[in-house]
């Protein structure tokens, strides 16, 4: 009877270390930024689904489903270098300015990519704060490169960090 149990309890530490490694993390960035300009000025610019020209690197929006204030519209971003990235809109709230968005087709090494930006007035400034869920797009292989989750964090930090300092300057 012990063999048997030392058998069950070898598998099934074999078996937990195989599901430890094969659990896909989601990851979470978030940041925000303090804007020296009316809330609703910010919210004019970030709350318009149908323009995303305050991000660098974006060469185009284009709307190609529904309006940029209704569920269910649906952008195609063409990145300055020609990649596409396809997003729809998930949730608006222009009384609580706040937006959420998922990507649905990317060249970035992200999947399953979910973002809310929200704009709250504190006084003269608003305070724009960003979001973000995601997984990296490879987890079979997580060693490939720029496909682990640091790589996937950063570029993911790099586009909030350049996005929100880029619409500071926009609306500032």
């Amino acid at each position: 009877m012990n063999k048997w149990l030392a058998a069950l309890l070898a598998a099934g530490l074999s078996l937990s270390f195989v599901v430890d490694a094969a659990i896909d993390e989601t990851i979470r960035v978030k940041d925000s930024i303090e804007i020296n300009a009316p809330a609703d000025k910010v919210w004019a610019k970030v709350g318009n689904f149908g323009d995303a020209s305050w991000l660098p690197g974006i060469a185009k929006t284009e709307l190609v489903e529904g309006k940029a204030d209704a569920v269910g519209a649906k952008r195609l971003l063409t990145l300055e270098d020609g990649g596409k990235v396809n997003e729809i809109l998930t949730s608006y709230d222009a009384e609580g300015m706040s937006l959420k968005f998922e990507i649905t087709e990317s060249v970035l090494p992200l999947r399953e990519f979910g973002a809310t930006i929200k704009v709250e007035s504190a006084g003269d400034q608003a305070v724009v704060t960003w979001r973000t869920m995601f997984k990296r797009k490879d987890p079979a292989n997580p060693g490939a490169e720029g496909q682990d989750d640091a790589a996937a964090k950063a570029i993911v930090e790099s586009i909030l960090q350049s996005g929100l300092a880029n619409l500071k300057k926009m609306t500032e």
